[in-house]
């Protein structure tokens, strides 16, 4: 392995200055350095990855041994070794495959009655007088049903949807005003029901419920597996919907959790959204690797932040309607390959995951763009972009979204030379000094790596395979680089720090023996409450 690393190593030292244009002068480059599903397009042609390097990279899928570990996750293996668990969310959306068992038992049995349990409550919410549902969770349990649900506005027939995940009190009170107490329905969404962030707003939602005449009882469902703990709250066995240890929150927008985008949507959108998804597994599983969306996505990632050194990766979806899917990915990524450790204990020899970050273009072009494209760090970009919007009447605009976008991603590759820059201020009337002056600012380094994902529209369908084609990246980056993806010990101590945190700023107990930065903090608060 260690040999593949250094060789890839060479690669990159070898071309560092060569210009990504100068690779298409082969005809053949966009063609071959882009891939086709039935309903998307990958385009990484616009990286500096040649033929020689595309083969290493697929090496290190090889002796990385990713098809057999891609096997057992499909398979039940408990390969979430840290915590001796299956990884099972494609058994979520494993709409008609066959059975997928976990010690010795077919879980799909249970997985379709869930399913089935959902689809009656969401249809019993949408026909009835609910006009508002509040989902109350975090990270996960929050992350990926409000992503979800933004994206796939135009399919909205059902109730409006809010969700509400950061204990700070602003979030839940700036939620519940305006709603109507009587017709609101509170999801809250925490498997352990322990979650102290959801917990909380979910006791403040309970409380204005009670008091503005709704009745919790009958209004309040629940994402669980203890049981005890939503009956200890009041809330209706019916209304709650469990799932098993083998569904981690990033993870877990295909089943229970993703109940306010059922009923947002309805049963049958969603579904669209499961087959989606289900549809990138198949290809996921079926695929060789030099023809596997996942892996080459994961591949491109690999080359730019352990081989090339770039440390960041940002996600830009041209369609507004994506704009938390860099949100949504910073948890699926960061909190998934965001660690120093590898599978055996020992510390890894290489960085990992990227900072993941961005934001919807066109707005990103007028706020950090600048950054990316004359900055001195290289940050690799990955475009998202519909060929066709919602708005048939608006398709002007659509039109002029799509030439930002395209623009964009030729600009970073191209940049702009001196003498270029040079003959737009010669044009502009300067001369001289000013003229050089003005002319170096007007330089564009270029040769600044970008990927492009092109799909039809942005439907249930097309949504459920881009969330999916994400998660097996980020299942395949995890496997090269010898680390657990589906464990996340590093959110823990801050936790465990809070819970004891809390008596001090509340008062209770004195802050000495404290270091004299939190205690002077503390202080501060303390001074400026009364």
């Amino acid at each position: 392995m260690m040999n593949i690393w250094q060789d890839l190593q060479e690669r990159q030292n070898a071309v560092a200055d060569r210009k990504i244009t100068a690779l298409f002068d082969d005809p053949n480059r966009a063609e071959d350095f882009s891939l086709r599903t039935q309903h998307m397009l990958f385009d990484y042609a616009k990286t500096n990855i040649d033929a020689g390097a595309r083969a290493a990279l697929l090496q290190l899928v090889e002796n990385a041994k990713v098809t057999e570990r891609r096997d057992a996750m499909f398979a039940g293996a408990p390969i979430n070794e840290t915590e001796g668990r299956a990884v099972l969310h494609t058994a979520l959306r494993n709409l008609d495959g066959g059975p997928v068992e976990v010690a010795g038992e077919d879980v799909m049995p249970q997985v379709r009655d869930t399913l089935a349990r959902m689809r009656s409550f969401a249809d019993q919410v949408r026909g009835g007088d609910i006009t508002d549902v509040v989902n109350i969770g975090i990270g996960g349990s929050d992350l990926g049903p409000a992503m979800a649900t933004r994206a796939l506005t135009p399919y909205h027939d059902g109730p409006r949807c809010h969700f509400v995940s950061n204990v700070d009190g602003a979030h839940i009170a700036d939620t519940l005003r305006g709603l109507d107490a009587k017709t609101t329905l509170v999801i809250v969404a925490s498997k352990t029901f322990t979650t102290i962030e959801t917990m909380t707003n979910a006791r403040t939602a309970r409380a204005w419920m009670q008091d503005h005449g709704g009745d919790p009882a009958a209004q309040f469902a629940a994402l669980s597996t203890a049981d005890d703990k939503t009956a200890e709250f009041g809330i209706d066995p019916a209304q709650v919907f469990g799932f098993e240890d083998w569904v981690g929150g990033r993870y877990s927008v295909w089943g229970p959790i993703g109940l306010s985008l059922m009923i947002a949507i309805g049963p049958k959108a969603f579904d669209s959204f499961l087959r989606g998804a289900q549809e990138m597994d198949r290809h996921f599983c079926a695929a060789d690797p030099a023809e596997n969306m996942p892996m080459l996505l994961a591949l491109v990632g690999i080359w730019h932040n352990q081989i090339c050194g770039h440390a960041t990766r940002a996600v830009l979806p041209y369609d507004q309607r994506l704009e938390m899917l860099p949100d949504y990915l910073q948890q699926l990524e960061m909190e998934s390959n965001g660690k120093g450790m590898q599978m055996d204990g020992s510390d890894s020899p290489r960085h990992t995951g990227p900072v993941v970050w961005g934001a919807a273009g066109t707005n990103g072009q007028h706020a950090f763009y600048q950054l990316i494209h004359q900055g001195t760090r290289v940050i690799p970009c990955e475009f998202l972009v519909a060929a066709k919007g919602h708005e048939p009447e608006l398709q002007h605009h659509h039109d002029l979204l799509i030439a930002n976008c395209l623009a964009q991603s030729e600009a970073l590759m191209r940049g702009r030379s001196l003498e270029e820059a040079r003959a737009v201020m010669h044009d502009a009337g300067l001369s001289g000094d000013e003229l050089e002056r003005q002319a170096r600012h007007r330089v564009f380094p270029g040769n600044r790596p970008s990927t492009t994902l092109a799909y039809e529209t942005l439907d249930p369908f097309t949504l459920g395979q881009i969330i999916a084609l994400y998660e097996h990246r980020v299942f395949v980056e995890g496997v090269i680089l010898g680390i657990n993806s589906f464990d996340q010990w590093g959110v823990e101590l801050g936790k465990e720090l809070a819970k004891s945190l809390q008596p001090l700023v509340e008062g209770e107990v004195s802050a000495e023996g404290k270091d004299g930065s939190t205690a002077a903090l503390i202080g501060y608060i303390h001074q400026h409450r009364d």
